[in-house]
Protein backbone atom coordinates (compact mmCIF):
# COMPACT_ATOMS: atom_id res chain seq x y z
CA UNK A 1 0.00 0.00 0.00
CA UNK A 2 1.42 3.70 -1.14
CA UNK A 3 1.17 6.66 1.15
CA UNK A 4 -1.43 7.90 -1.69
CA UNK A 5 -3.42 5.27 -1.25
CA UNK A 6 -3.74 5.46 2.55
CA UNK A 7 -4.13 8.88 2.66
CA UNK A 8 -7.68 8.26 -0.04
CA UNK A 9 -8.82 5.72 2.13
CA UNK A 10 -9.05 8.07 4.94
CA UNK A 11 -9.72 10.77 2.90
CA UNK A 12 -12.86 8.53 1.77
CA UNK A 13 -13.39 7.81 5.80
CA UNK A 14 -13.51 11.42 6.73
CA UNK A 15 -16.29 12.30 4.22
CA UNK A 16 -18.41 9.42 5.27
CA UNK A 17 -18.29 7.48 2.57
CA UNK A 18 -16.28 4.36 4.19
CA UNK A 19 -16.95 3.08 7.67
CA UNK A 20 -14.05 2.47 10.24
CA UNK A 21 -14.24 -1.13 9.36
CA UNK A 22 -14.24 -0.76 5.32
CA UNK A 23 -10.76 1.04 6.34
CA UNK A 24 -9.66 -1.84 9.17
CA UNK A 25 -10.44 -4.47 6.48
CA UNK A 26 -8.67 -2.84 3.51
CA UNK A 27 -5.82 -1.82 5.65
CA UNK A 28 -5.76 -5.76 7.00
CA UNK A 29 -6.17 -7.14 3.74
CA UNK A 30 -3.52 -5.18 1.96
CA UNK A 31 -0.65 -5.79 4.36
CA UNK A 32 -0.02 -8.91 2.78
CA UNK A 33 -0.64 -11.29 -0.51
CA UNK A 34 0.16 -14.87 -0.46
CA UNK A 35 1.07 -16.17 -3.79
CA UNK A 36 1.98 -19.81 -2.52
CA UNK A 37 5.57 -19.16 -3.57
CA UNK A 38 6.17 -16.27 -1.97
CA UNK A 39 4.45 -13.40 0.45
CA UNK A 40 4.70 -10.38 -0.56
CA UNK A 41 4.70 -7.37 1.38
CA UNK A 42 2.59 -4.32 0.65
CA UNK A 43 2.96 -2.11 3.82
CA UNK A 44 7.37 -1.82 3.30
CA UNK A 45 6.97 1.06 2.41
CA UNK A 46 4.84 2.57 4.23
CA UNK A 47 6.97 1.34 7.35
CA UNK A 48 10.37 1.99 5.31
CA UNK A 49 9.57 4.60 2.73
CA UNK A 50 9.87 2.06 0.03
CA UNK A 51 7.87 -1.17 -1.44
CA UNK A 52 9.40 -4.68 -1.11
CA UNK A 53 12.26 -5.20 -3.70
CA UNK A 54 12.54 -8.67 -5.55
CA UNK A 55 15.42 -10.56 -5.27
CA UNK A 56 15.89 -12.45 -8.68
CA UNK A 57 18.45 -14.88 -8.23
CA UNK A 58 16.66 -18.91 -7.58
CA UNK A 59 13.33 -17.55 -8.43
CA UNK A 60 11.63 -18.62 -11.78
CA UNK A 61 10.68 -16.30 -14.56
CA UNK A 62 7.17 -17.29 -13.84
CA UNK A 63 7.44 -16.57 -10.04
CA UNK A 64 9.45 -13.39 -10.67
CA UNK A 65 6.96 -11.89 -13.12
CA UNK A 66 3.60 -12.97 -10.90
CA UNK A 67 5.85 -10.88 -7.49
CA UNK A 68 6.13 -8.29 -10.13
CA UNK A 69 2.39 -8.06 -10.63
CA UNK A 70 1.45 -7.79 -7.40
CA UNK A 71 3.50 -4.98 -6.50
CA UNK A 72 2.60 -2.93 -9.79
CA UNK A 73 -1.48 -3.34 -9.51
CA UNK A 74 -1.11 -1.25 -6.15
CA UNK A 75 0.57 1.57 -8.25
CA UNK A 76 4.19 0.81 -6.01
CA UNK A 77 7.55 1.25 -7.58
CA UNK A 78 9.18 -2.05 -9.38
CA UNK A 79 12.67 -2.71 -8.57
CA UNK A 80 14.15 -6.33 -8.95
CA UNK A 81 17.68 -7.13 -8.13
CA UNK A 82 20.34 -10.29 -9.56
CA UNK A 83 17.66 -10.56 -12.73
CA UNK A 84 18.46 -12.35 -15.94
CA UNK A 85 17.59 -11.28 -19.32
CA UNK A 86 14.64 -13.86 -19.14
CA UNK A 87 13.13 -12.57 -15.68
CA UNK A 88 12.85 -9.23 -18.01
CA UNK A 89 11.01 -10.71 -20.85
CA UNK A 90 8.45 -12.14 -18.43
CA UNK A 91 7.95 -9.29 -16.72
CA UNK A 92 8.01 -7.27 -19.76
CA UNK A 93 4.97 -8.93 -20.62
CA UNK A 94 3.10 -8.11 -17.37
CA UNK A 95 4.69 -4.58 -17.04
CA UNK A 96 5.25 -2.66 -20.05
CA UNK A 97 7.05 0.28 -18.68
CA UNK A 98 9.79 -2.00 -17.24
CA UNK A 99 13.65 -1.11 -17.80
CA UNK A 100 16.17 -3.19 -17.96
CA UNK A 101 19.69 -2.53 -16.91
CA UNK A 102 21.62 -5.70 -18.33
CA UNK A 103 25.36 -3.90 -16.57
CA UNK A 104 23.49 -4.22 -12.90
CA UNK A 105 20.79 -6.81 -13.72
CA UNK A 106 17.93 -5.04 -12.48
CA UNK A 107 14.65 -4.38 -14.07
CA UNK A 108 12.62 -0.62 -12.75
CA UNK A 109 9.59 0.25 -13.67
CA UNK A 110 6.35 2.63 -12.18
CA UNK A 111 9.83 5.19 -12.81
CA UNK A 112 7.43 8.18 -12.88
CA UNK A 113 6.20 7.69 -9.80
CA UNK A 114 9.50 8.48 -7.91
CA UNK A 115 10.11 11.73 -5.89
CA UNK A 116 13.12 13.11 -5.35
CA UNK A 117 14.05 12.56 -1.65
CA UNK A 118 17.93 13.14 -1.65
CA UNK A 119 19.17 15.71 0.11
CA UNK A 120 22.97 15.93 -1.72
CA UNK A 121 24.44 13.84 -4.30
CA UNK A 122 25.35 10.26 -3.60
CA UNK A 123 29.06 9.75 -5.23
CA UNK A 124 30.13 6.59 -6.40
CA UNK A 125 33.87 5.71 -7.30
CA UNK A 126 35.03 2.22 -8.50
CA UNK A 127 38.59 1.01 -8.44
CA UNK A 128 38.38 -0.74 -11.68
CA UNK A 129 35.91 -1.19 -14.76
CA UNK A 130 35.87 -4.72 -13.65
CA UNK A 131 33.49 -3.17 -11.16
CA UNK A 132 30.83 -1.06 -12.35
CA UNK A 133 28.47 -4.31 -12.59
CA UNK A 134 27.93 -3.95 -8.60
CA UNK A 135 28.75 -0.17 -9.06
CA UNK A 136 25.80 0.31 -11.61
CA UNK A 137 23.42 -1.99 -9.19
CA UNK A 138 24.14 0.80 -6.27
CA UNK A 139 23.39 3.60 -8.67
CA UNK A 140 19.99 2.19 -9.93
CA UNK A 141 18.80 1.51 -6.15
CA UNK A 142 19.72 5.60 -5.14
CA UNK A 143 18.60 6.48 -8.13
CA UNK A 144 15.12 4.67 -7.75
CA UNK A 145 14.94 5.82 -3.98
CA UNK A 146 14.82 9.63 -5.25
CA UNK A 147 18.50 10.65 -4.87
CA UNK A 148 21.11 12.53 -7.33
CA UNK A 149 23.39 9.99 -8.27
CA UNK A 150 26.66 10.17 -10.26
CA UNK A 151 29.28 7.58 -11.24
CA UNK A 152 33.38 8.20 -11.74
CA UNK A 153 34.51 4.66 -12.74
CA UNK A 154 38.07 3.22 -12.61
CA UNK A 155 39.86 5.80 -10.54
CA UNK A 156 41.81 3.14 -8.54
CA UNK A 157 45.23 2.88 -6.13
CA UNK A 158 47.26 1.97 -9.57
CA UNK A 159 46.41 5.15 -10.57
CA UNK A 160 45.64 7.41 -7.59
CA UNK A 161 46.17 10.48 -9.67
CA UNK A 162 42.79 9.62 -11.13
CA UNK A 163 41.14 9.98 -7.93
CA UNK A 164 42.70 13.42 -7.11
CA UNK A 165 41.67 14.51 -10.71
CA UNK A 166 38.15 14.01 -8.80
CA UNK A 167 38.47 15.86 -5.77
CA UNK A 168 35.65 18.29 -6.54
CA UNK A 169 33.32 15.99 -7.41
CA UNK A 170 34.95 14.33 -3.76
CA UNK A 171 33.95 17.48 -1.63
CA UNK A 172 30.54 18.00 -3.21
CA UNK A 173 29.14 14.70 -2.49
CA UNK A 174 27.03 14.02 0.27
CA UNK A 175 27.52 10.26 0.58
CA UNK A 176 30.48 8.26 -0.90
CA UNK A 177 30.25 4.59 -2.20
CA UNK A 178 33.01 3.37 -3.46
CA UNK A 179 33.53 -0.61 -4.96
CA UNK A 180 36.87 -2.11 -5.03
CA UNK A 181 38.31 -5.55 -5.77
CA UNK A 182 41.56 -7.07 -5.34
CA UNK A 183 43.44 -5.79 -2.41
CA UNK A 184 40.23 -3.04 -1.72
CA UNK A 185 42.40 0.10 -0.62
CA UNK A 186 40.29 2.48 -2.38
CA UNK A 187 37.74 3.25 0.59
CA UNK A 188 40.66 3.95 2.72
CA UNK A 189 42.26 6.42 0.85
CA UNK A 190 39.19 8.12 -0.18
CA UNK A 191 38.06 8.05 3.66
CA UNK A 192 41.38 10.21 4.84
CA UNK A 193 39.87 12.42 2.14
CA UNK A 194 36.39 13.95 2.82
CA UNK A 195 34.57 14.89 5.87
CA UNK A 196 31.34 12.69 4.38
CA UNK A 197 30.27 8.98 4.88
CA UNK A 198 32.18 6.58 2.79
CA UNK A 199 30.57 3.27 2.17
CA UNK A 200 32.86 0.60 1.22
CA UNK A 201 31.73 -2.51 -1.17
CA UNK A 202 34.20 -5.25 -1.84
CA UNK A 203 33.78 -6.93 -5.07
CA UNK A 204 34.79 -10.50 -5.93
CA UNK A 205 36.71 -9.31 -9.03
CA UNK A 206 40.02 -10.38 -8.68
CA UNK A 207 42.72 -13.42 -8.98
CA UNK A 208 43.25 -16.01 -7.10
CA UNK A 209 44.33 -15.39 -3.25
CA UNK A 210 41.23 -12.01 -3.90
CA UNK A 211 39.49 -15.76 -2.46
CA UNK A 212 36.29 -14.01 -4.27
CA UNK A 213 36.54 -10.72 -2.50
CA UNK A 214 37.08 -11.82 1.04
CA UNK A 215 40.45 -10.32 0.71
CA UNK A 216 38.88 -6.89 -0.42
CA UNK A 217 35.90 -7.44 2.32
CA UNK A 218 39.37 -8.03 5.53
CA UNK A 219 40.70 -4.97 3.92
CA UNK A 220 37.72 -2.39 4.61
CA UNK A 221 36.71 -3.99 7.39
CA UNK A 222 40.80 -3.17 8.58
CA UNK A 223 40.84 0.68 7.09
CA UNK A 224 42.45 2.82 9.50
CA UNK A 225 40.39 5.31 8.09
CA UNK A 226 37.44 6.89 10.37
CA UNK A 227 34.24 7.14 8.70
CA UNK A 228 34.17 4.24 6.57
CA UNK A 229 31.78 1.72 6.44
CA UNK A 230 31.62 -1.70 4.67
CA UNK A 231 28.70 -3.65 3.52
CA UNK A 232 29.08 -7.69 2.21
CA UNK A 233 30.74 -8.68 -1.39
CA UNK A 234 28.88 -7.29 -4.17
CA UNK A 235 26.61 -5.98 -2.45
CA UNK A 236 25.85 -2.54 -4.42
CA UNK A 237 22.23 -2.92 -3.67
CA UNK A 238 22.94 -2.69 0.30
CA UNK A 239 25.29 0.14 -0.28
CA UNK A 240 22.57 2.06 -1.98
CA UNK A 241 19.75 1.89 0.51
CA UNK A 242 21.88 2.43 3.03
CA UNK A 243 23.36 6.10 1.23
CA UNK A 244 20.08 6.50 0.41
CA UNK A 245 19.09 6.71 3.85
CA UNK A 246 21.73 8.87 5.07
CA UNK A 247 20.82 11.02 2.67
CA UNK A 248 17.05 11.17 3.08
CA UNK A 249 15.46 14.70 3.23
CA UNK A 250 13.96 14.53 7.00
CA UNK A 251 11.53 17.71 8.16
CA UNK A 252 13.12 20.08 10.46
CA UNK A 253 11.42 19.75 14.01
Amino acid sequence: MTRDALANLLRKYKRGTISADDVIDEFSNGASEPLGFATVDHLRELRQGFPEVVFAEGKTEKQVAEIARSIVRRGSILFVTRAGRSHFSSIKKIVRNARYNQIARTICANEQTVEPRGDGTILILTAGTSDLPVAEEALETTRIMGNHVEIVADVGVAGIHRLFSQSRRLRKAAVIIVVAGMEGALPSVVGGLVNVPVIAVPTSVGYGASFGGISALLGMLNSCSAGVTVVNIDNGFGAGVAASLINRKRSKA
